[in-house]
């Protein structure tokens, strides 16, 4: 563990030893249902409680690592709590690697900072919590429900050979009542998940600028989508899993995919494709949330010779609107209304709403466009808070 300068070595020891009347230390601000942890093997920030790799979880204390064997210090590029970090040296949703803490049942919200890292997603009860958080120091919060008094959480890779690392976690209890707040979960590929920092991000997918647009006094916004996913694998990788796990009545699932589906080397054909998309929405709707699903939009260059816009027969469009009709989902259309609004602002201007060189993926601007067609649209429908 790490302990605040100033410490005495004998006081540190008889901490270490358990000696009688000192007890075994506790979390930052655990008494007011807010927890503070910061990793690694430097000076602990202020208001924080210190964790390095080598702690290994105690009843009496409430905290720790189930496999301290499985962790490393490591330093980190940030400042304060971002300046150093534990390593998870074990990979998966399902590792029982897990960094754990003693909690009463209700609803928390976790913040998360990660350590130097390219690409590092966030699981809880075994399951994804946060998809893919990209570059050093990356931060993200989500509600969790614990009802077993503990809650277990572990950073594995976003891709494969990264490193995955966490330098502070804060967990605040939120209601005694361990249900999410009504919830929109978003399924997609790389024109729709997160990047990171989240609010200043150069690149970003639509879903991670949707919460401007949404009422967040009434709904939670989890965007579960991630570069280059097809339906296949939002099915099989573990992302529907953890939607399915927590969507309840009440919330909203918006799906998209598509573009990557049309791969040849995905080998996913448009029937194969409608198959994996049906059982999704199946399995979502038999949890009783509503399905939402939304075609991609097109490319930056889809204008014909009349500067017209228009990007119809791409990407599986044509399943996806069979799909909506025959399992009666909502339709958010947008390969037609992104291809309007390029239409109205011309070439230039929908260019430069795409990252320079790059005419698939938006840039933030153009996210926040697209997440405003969205919205809008869903406006539009009726749907509540929008």
């Amino acid at each position: 563990m790490k302990w605040k300068k100033g410490l005495t070595g004998m006081l540190l020891a008889a901490f270490l030893c358990g000696a009688p009347g000192l007890g075994i230390a506790t979390p930052a601000h655990a008494s007011t249902g807010e927890y503070k942890f910061d990793f690694g093997g430097g000076t602990v920030e202020t208001g924080y409680t210190g964790v390095s790799a080598s702690l290994s979880y105690d009843s009496a204390r409430g905290y720790g690592f189930r496999t301290p064997e499985n962790m490393r210090n490591v330093s980190a590029s940030g400042t304060g709590v971002a300046s150093d970090a534990v390593r998870f040296l074990a990979t998966g949703t399902k590792s029982e690697n897990t960094f754990d803490v003693d909690l009463p049942p209700g609803l928390y919200e976790v913040s998360v900072t990660l350590g130097n890292t390219s690409r590092s997603s966030v699981a809880a009860e075994g399951v994804y919590q946060v998809i893919n958080m990209t570059g050093n120091g990356a931060k993200d919060r989500f509600q969790i429900p614990v009802t077993d008094g503990q809650l277990n959480l572990l950073v594995t890779e976003g891709k494969e050979g990264a490193v995955f690392t966490l330098s502070a976690l804060e967990i605040r209890q939120l209601s005694s009542n361990p249900v999410t707040n009504r919830t929109i979960y978003i399924g997609g590929d790389s024109t729709v998940c997160n990047y990171y920092p989240l609010d200043s991000s150069v690149q970003a997918g639509w879903g991670q600028i949707l919460p401007e647009f949404v009422n967040t006094n009434t709904f939670q916004i989890r965007n579960m989508a991630s570069g280059g996913q097809i339906a296949r694998g939002f099915h099989h990788d573990g992302q529907l899993e953890a939607i399915v796990q927590y969507i309840k009545p009440g919330d909203y699932f918006i799906l998209q995919l598509g573009i990557n589906d049309t791969n040849p080397k995905h080998n996913e054909s448009e029937a194969e494709f409608k198959d994996w998309m049906r059982d999704m929405i199946r399995q979502v709707k038999a949890k009783g949330a509503t399905v939402i699903l939304s075609t991609p939009q097109g490319r930056a260059t889809d204008f014909n010779a009349n500067n017209v816009h228009n990007a119809e027969n791409r990407w599986y469009r044509s399943a996806i609107l069979a799909l909506a009709q025959e399992e009666q989902t909502p339709l958010v259309d947008l390969n037609v209304l992104s291809s309007a609004y390029f239409t109205s602002i011309g070439k230039d201007a929908t260019l430069a709403l795409y990252m320079n060189g790059d005419t698939l993926h938006p840039n933030f601007a153009g996210a926040r466009e697209l997440a405003r067609l969205v919205a809008q649209d869903l406006q539009r429908q009726g749907l509540s808070g929008f």
